[in-house]
């Protein structure tokens, strides 16, 4: 079976392919120091082998629990923000029928969010739906404090417990949590609750392959045997002992910092797939909130082409030259629709008839990818086999690898987030939080 590819050819004219293997030794060291554990946040190293460790018993325990979901909710709510809801929607986003929620034959409940914004209309609206709908909800949060998804799981739970009664409603409630200890632990032994663990030494954004994202995924229906199947061989191709030019991860780091040395500061993600929107928000998190430290760090921002060729366009082909272009492209479309002849003829578009609708946003891809390098854009390419679990796993392991080695090439922690704090100090102090008192005064003196 293939794997995904990395080509950087496009990235070539602008640096040199000797200069991006010069970092094999550094890159060898930064490999190195994740998998023996001496480098920064130490801690928080789990997810490296979280493919091949998890259990076949925890599989089949959330794959009987999403059943459970399945077969007594039309609508389950998954609360939780950051890397407790942003890996488990790409993934079902990337896999799902785009209309399901339309579709009348189906068995599988539609999935929504929430404890992701403080919107008073989104919770609001929410709820409205939800007071005719038979629902449950997976309520992931590690301390159970978190503002945004506190807040959306007390509304919920009040809710779904006035619709069916508490009895029932703790039946229809799981926790994803921390083991022993935090509110949500606490609530969830009070109540009854099933509960999965997120490990310790695993950080948010990069839990989507602990139980914070595949109890959401295996809810979607979508194949947990071949998402963890995809990861095990990137863990095996990323892995320690792969050679420099044989680990796609490695050449990914390397790539990007020498790009980020040679003055591009933004990495822009395209894809051609309007399915992998939310990968690309997940990918976000993963590399902004690794890299951007102690003022280093490429900005991180993402397209949907050909839609975003329509408005970021213009920007992208001639704007300030401080970006390159990362581009997940799907070999193949999943589904085939072939254009139709048209006798009149009046839109011109007679000249694609009888070709897949798929060829042509290939030739989109080629064309733009072209077009971005004559206007001094550098760009790599991610070339996936087709759009299904087994490669959605290979790419979100590929890029949890390349962001460690990546991270560490930076000389930052990649596995802390300390400027997430700031803003949550300050909206504690302005909401006159117990314990606050002191910044709620020095805060109110500013304005």
């Amino acid at each position: 079976m293939e794997n995904i590819k990395l080509v950087i050819d496009n990235t070539l004219g602008f640096i040199s392919k000797d200069k991006v293997f010069a970092y094999e030794k550094e890159v060898s060291a930064c490999n190195s120091m994740l998998h023996n554990g001496t480098g920064k946040g130490n801690d928080f190293l789990g997810w490296l082998s979280l493919p091949s460790s998890t259990s076949a018993e925890l599989i089949n325990d959330i794959k009987q629990t999403a059943d459970l979901l399945r077969k007594e909710c039309e609508v389950v709510v998954v609360a939780g923000i950051g890397g407790s809801f942003l890996g488990a929607k790409a993934v079902i986003d990337a896999l799902s029928n785009t209309f399901i929620w339309l579709k009348k034959d189906t068995n599988t409940p539609v999935i929504v969010y929430a404890g992701n914004n403080i919107g008073e209309d989104y919770l609001a609206e929410l709820m409205d739906y939800l007071s005719d709908k038979k629902f449950g909800i997976i309520n992931i949060s590690k301390s159970g404090t978190t503002t945004e998804t506190a807040l959306a799981f007390r509304l919920l739970k009040t809710q779904l417990e006035k619709q069916v009664g508490k009895a029932k409603a703790k039946n229809l409630i799981v926790a994803v949590t921390d083991a022993s200890k935090g509110a949500l632990r606490t609530l969830a032994t009070q109540e009854g609750y099933k509960t999965y663990v997120i490990p310790d030494n695993v950080g948010g954004r990069f839990s989507v392959l602990s139980p914070v994202g595949l109890l959401p995924i295996a809810v979607a229906g979508l194949d947990l045997n071949q998402l963890l199947a995809g990861a095990r061989k990137m863990e095996e191709v990323c892995g320690l002992n792969t050679p420099f030019a044989e680990n796609p991860a490695a050449i990914y780091a390397a790539t990007r910092n020498e790009l980020y040395r040679n003055g591009k500061k933004i990495e822009i993600l395209a894809n051609y797939q309007p399915k992998l929107h939310f990968f690309a928000e997940w990918w976000k998190q993963l590399f902004g909130e690794s890299e951007g430290k102690e003022n280093k760090g490429i900005f991180n921002a993402a397209v949907d082409f050909s839609t975003d060729l329509h408005s970021m366009g213009q920007w992208i082909q001639e704007g300030e030259r401080t970006i390159f272009e990362t581009v997940i492209s799907i070999k193949q479309a999943s589904k085939k629709v072939v254009v139709p002849t048209d006798n009149d003829n009046l839109d011109g578009l007679n000249f694609l008839a009888g070709k897949r609708v798929d060829e042509v946003n290939k030739m989109a891809e080629l064309g733009t990818m072209l077009a971005h390098v004559d206007g001094g854009v550098p760009n790599m390419k991610i070339e996936v086999p087709e759009l299904n679990e087994y490669y959605i796993g290979q790419l979100i392991y590929f890029f949890e690898k390349a962001c460690g080695i990546s991270g560490y090439l930076l000389g930052v922690n990649p596995f802390d987030q300390p400027g997430v704090e700031a803003y949550k100090k300050n909206m504690f102090a302005l909401l006159e939080k117990p314990g606050f008192e002191a910044e709620t005064k020095a805060i109110k003196a500013r304005l």
